[in-house]
């Protein structure tokens, strides 16, 4: 499997990179972003997964999420893949809305015409990235965890919830935490993957948990001036069902903060800490 370099920068001693690649899964090129911290070489380095949110590509964290410095320090690379496939034949919300279709994957593998040829980011992020990424970069396979922001909390949770044996951390600011009871998620999924719920609890960490999944623990981030908190995220429904299950959750709702990225870089490090303590544990 081939990547073309998009860029390459040195930052606080490691490297950061855009890379892109015709995706077998998506049948289109797809473009991410790895840092790379300093190391010595031969040696193999935890690696963090970043799902972004709705609209977003990979350059959002990679330019405004603030992580490289803690990642440096730590010893951890830093993937962020994009949020859909993009390019010419490529179909999108018909009404051009921002929450469905481009930009707007749902980490899901849509079965519905005719978002089906090319909408397969569930596959994309669990299956192929991965095989790419440990081809070219220095990962430790035995040593990966997985984060998200809102769309992309959403993804790290479900992803996690049903792969627990291969991430060791999972963490989330501000996630879509039961995308089948609110809006965001009942459009996604209805167009995705039909009217037929049942095929959407797979994709619903509160589902799922609901369902049997079990995880080691959650670390959660939102913020209590986010305008989407009551309508499109519904944390309390993730504590409920954590709290049911036995799923240790530390939840935290930080005053004053928003849904934007000024939120996420102010506790991106904090989460990067919290991930490395069991990367290496």
């Amino acid at each position: 499997m081939t990547i073309e370099t998009v860029s390459s920068n040195r930052s606080f001693d490691g490297v950061q990179g855009v890379y892109r690649h015709a995706s077998s899964q998506t049948g289109t090129g797809m473009t991410f972003s790895v840092y790379v911290p300093p190391h010595q070489e031969g040696t193999r380095l935890p690696v963090v997964w970043y799902l972004s949110g709705l609209t977003c590509t990979h350059a959002n964290v990679t330019e405004k999420g603030e992580f490289r410095k803690a990642c440096s320090e730590l010893g951890l690379i830093f993937v962020a893949p994009d949020t859909s496939p993009r390019g010419e034949g490529v179909p999108g919300d018909p009404a051009g809305a921002y929450d469905f279709g481009l930009g707007a994957g749902f980490y899901v593998d849509a079965t519905q015409p005719p978002f089906a040829r090319h909408y397969r980011m569930w596959s994309y992020v669990t299956e192929e990235l991965p095989e790419l990424v440990a081809e070219h970069f220095p990962t430790d396979r035995k040593r990966q965890s997985i984060l998200g922001h809102s769309m992309g909390g959403h993804g790290a949770l479900t992803i996690a919830l049903r792969h627990p044996d291969r991430y060791r951390a999972a963490s989330a600011f501000s996630p879509i935490a039961a995308p089948s009871q609110v809006p965001w998620g009942i459009k996604a999924l209805t167009g995705y993957l039909g009217d037929a719920r049942e095929a959407w609890r797979k994709h619903d960490a509160v589902a799922l948990i609901e369902d049997g999944a079990r995880f080691s623990d959650f670390l959660v981030d939102v913020g209590d001036a986010d305008p989407f908190l009551a309508e499109q995220l519904r944390p309390e429904l993730l504590e409920r069902a954590c709290t049911q299950a036995g799923i240790p959750l530390l939840l935290r709702r930080q005053p004053g903060y928003d849904h934007s990225y000024y939120f996420i870089s102010t506790f991106m490090a904090d989460h990067l800490r919290w991930h490395a303590a069991r990367l290496k544990a």
